[in-house]
């Protein structure tokens, strides 16, 4: 004993104790060994005897795996990443294996060192929602083998891919609003880097083609309810009636400030968001959102993963469709003052009162 401590027992005591080699003890130990069994036998009663316990670091090595996985992140904070990662973590450890976590914080640079740095310590990789361009990625796909990409599905892009179709959740939002009367579109836009955002931009521009008689404008924001709180004020210099928000962040901060500046939500302006976290069913009002089920995507992830750590063929590419969720945070647009109040409300773009 020194310092209240035992000293740890070395796979070269062990070693000795049986009369072997540690590279014997180390086969032994990982259950490698294809000698004879009364030697395997030696070595096991020896370890016994020393009270000898093997370093989980030294058995990674000596297998070449670490029984771990990361997930790469652009921010933790968001919910739909946090459900992503509970499912993904459980599915993981249903067969033995951990989950390391890595936040971006929204920056591409920082998201290539970070995939390259964990994907060293581990055995395979989860790269959601990834901000890098296409030709950054491509080029760091080889390194990065095995990985899964989240939010990142393209032809031009070597690696298994599960996806949301954002564009079409965002015309899903569009066609409710336009349907109660809405003539007029502010879009709180997302990170610079996203592809879903990008997604989302597209998804817009063919709704309002396809409509023909709306307007939508564009205000750069984020991905943070303080992104949506910030923008509150240019929202409302466009005199839009209806706020498509990026996701569900955006639009409760979005909200908070309007109700600060003494908007009414949805009388003066209606409010959209986009993933359908949990908070949102319980705010006042209710969000309106596009449902997204990032659990079973998780889970869908690490079938996949787990299929390429093992040299199968993962299943086909997933896209996952959104699903609308009305509720209290869109109404009609509000009447203009000018406008006979008996009359409907959607004769025109209209102006909050």
């Amino acid at each position: 004993m020194r310092n209240g401590r035992q000293r740890a027992v070395t796979i070269a005591e062990v070693a000795r104790r049986a009369e072997v080699s540690p590279a014997t003890v180390s086969r032994v130990m990982n259950g490698r060994f294809a000698g004879a069994p009364e030697v395997a036998d030696r070595v096991r009663r020896a370890a016994e005897e020393l009270h000898y316990s093997p370093s989980p670091l030294a058995r990674s090595l000596a297998l070449g795996e670490t029984r771990t996985v990361a997930f790469v992140v652009p921010d933790i904070a968001n919910p739909t990443f946090q459900a992503m990662l509970s499912s993904l973590s459980k599915s993981a450890a249903a067969d033995g294996y951990r989950v390391l976590v890595a936040d971006s914080a929204e920056d591409p640079e920082e998201e290539a060192v970070l995939a390259v740095e964990t994907r060293r310590g581990c055995d395979g990789l989860v790269l959601c929602a990834p901000r890098m361009p296409d030709e950054r990625l491509r080029a760091l796909l080889p390194v990065l083998r095995p990985v899964l990409l989240i939010n990142r599905g393209s032809t031009r892009l070597d690696a298994p891919s599960i996806s949301v179709d954002y564009g079409v959740g965002i015309q899903q939002l569009a066609e409710h609003l336009h349907g109660l009367g809405h003539r007029h579109f502010a879009y709180l836009e997302g990170p610079a880097p996203s592809t879903s955002n990008r997604s989302r931009v597209e998804g817009l521009r063919s709704f309002a083609e396809r409509a023909g008689n709306v307007r939508v404008d564009h205000i750069a924001a984020g991905s943070s309810s303080s992104d949506g709180y910030a923008g509150a004020g240019r929202v409302r210099e466009t005199g839009a009636t209806a706020v498509l928000a990026y996701n569900d962040l955006v639009a409760v901060g979005l909200m908070s400030a309007l109700t600060d500046q003494g908007v009414t939500v949805p009388a003066d302006i209606s409010v959209a968001g986009f993933d359908d976290i949990p908070m949102v069913s319980y705010i006042a009002p209710r969000l309106t959102t596009v449902s997204v089920p990032y659990g079973p995507l998780g889970a869908e992830a690490w079938k996949r993963l787990h299929a390429l750590m093992r040299g199968e063929v993962p299943s086909h590419n997933v896209i996952f469709q959104p699903r609308l969720q009305r509720r209290e945070s869109t109404g009609p647009p509000p009447v203009p003052p000018s406008a006979d109040r008996t009359g409907p409300a959607a004769a025109g773009p209209g102006r909050r009162r």
